[in-house]
């Protein structure tokens, strides 16, 4: 018997719902016939254990309501910049209801002045930074098109919650008008442990996700990442409004127009994009924002072709041994520890997960599977789903049973 006659008989008396406790990712997995085979390696039963580690990342928050999506490990919630963005547009392959439920969950938490929570918890939501990473609007969108395009109830609360937090963000994070959207503190791109912020206080000031330390010399900063979310935002509203029936509300003008600021502020001679300070001048750190701002579906192939060359698959910059580093790894500041929560060199499986887009969008497939073979090798033989990867050996570091390498890993 060959190889593959061996992985197809083993698919063929495969129960892809084995083990899985009652409940939606059980449903949702039979409904699919999500089945997978693999023979002379661990992926088989490192792919059933994520299976069986993900539905524990599925259950109520707060005692009420219907279950969702928690970020597992030592995250005890739905954050808004991972479990319900990108970590629900992977998760409606497995199980669509859950994801939906996600989402819903955090627009309903809103605030009466429309911000919605960076995160919700047992203990309801919270408020005290914006945390935006991968763009809510195109998960959302993705979300209603892989449930059948027909959910328009969903599709209308997600969008009304959505434009309500967009005015918000007008109003309350471009204080110095360059039409960019501001960060207040480490937590508002989630980046800890991050040269990018060093000196730069973790939270937003007084705990208010509106203000910002008066105080402070640098702040605020017009950050790249969060300006190319909101022009990403701004162009899935615009076909949400329209698939509801009506014009595009002005979105895609919108979108331009933070475009137009993301490169006049944050675009430097060297092809990279970083945070201008409040004098005016650009915080030169060459982190993973590059790929946060091409995640957000910014450039052209012939710009995302250029970055690659130069910084993501360079292995003097970020191409380690077990993925996407966090920070350039010629960066003297650069630390490979990932027995922490850090963003100041590891590879963050969060990265990794939300790698997969921009590869995809600008055709460069091959790259991506060079990129994601080298995180999949990793997690084939780890003894956990952790946060971060040592980058020089691919160990396994810290926290487990974290939802996205889960997802990533599925």
């Amino acid at each position: 018997m060959t190889a593959i006659d061996e992985a197809l008989a083993a698919l063929d008396g495969d129960d892809p719902t084995a083990g899985l406790p009652d409940g939606p990712l059980r449903a949702g997995v039979a409904d699919a016939g999500l089945g997978f085979a693999a023979v002379g390696g661990p992926l088989a039963a490192r792919r059933r254990q994520a299976l069986l580690e993900l539905a524990g990342c599925i259950r109520q928050l707060g005692g009420e309501g219907e279950p969702v999506l928690v970020e597992g490990g030592a995250y005890p919630g739905a954050w808004v910049e991972s479990t319900a963005s990108i970590s629900v547009e992977v998760l409606a392959r497995f199980a669509p209801d859950v994801a939906r439920e996600t989402h819903l969950r955090v627009a309903s938490l809103a605030r009466d002045d429309g911000l919605l929570p960076y995160k919700v918890t047992d203990a309801g939501p919270a408020f005290s930074q914006i945390q935006m990473v991968t763009p809510l609007a195109r998960t959302v969108w993705s979300v209603f098109g892989v449930t059948g395009g027909t959910d328009v109830a969903y599709l209308r609360t997600m969008y009304d919650a959505m434009a309500a937090n967009d005015a918000w963000l007008a109003r309350h994070r471009d204080t110095r008008g360059t039409g960019g959207v501001e960060a207040f503190c480490t937590f508002d791109t989630g980046h800890d442990a991050s040269p990018r912020f060093w000196g730069v206080p973790d939270r937003c000031y007084r705990g208010e996700a509106s203000l910002v330390d008066p105080a402070h010399p640098e702040l605020p900063f017009v950050a790249p990442d969060l300006t190319a979310n909101i022009a990403a935002q701004r162009r899935y509203l615009a076909r949400i409004a329209e698939a509801l029936g009506e014009d595009d509300g002005g979105w895609r003008e919108r979108a331009a127009a933070s475009t137009a600021a993301l490169v006049a502020q944050c675009l430097a001679d060297d092809g990279r994009y970083y945070d201008r300070d409040a004098h005016g001048e650009l915080r030169r750190i060459v982190s993973d924002v590059i790929l946060r701002v091409y995640e957000a579906e910014h450039g052209d192939d012939a710009e995302f072709a250029a970055a690659l060359e130069r910084d993501l698959l360079n292995t003097r910059r970020f191409l380690s041994a077990a993925g996407l580093t966090s920070l350039a790894m010629d960066d003297p500041r650069f630390s490979g520890d990932a027995s922490v929560n850090s963003w100041g060199g590891p590879v963050n499986l969060l990265s990794m997960i939300r790698a997969a887009h921009p590869f995809e969008v600008h055709g460069r497939v091959a790259e991506h599977a060079l990129v994601a073979t080298a995180t999949l090798t990793s997690l084939a033989v780890a003894d956990r789903f952790p946060q971060c990867l040592d980058p020089h050996t691919g160990e396994a570091g810290y926290t487990e049973a974290y939802s996205p390498p889960l997802l990533s890993f599925l």
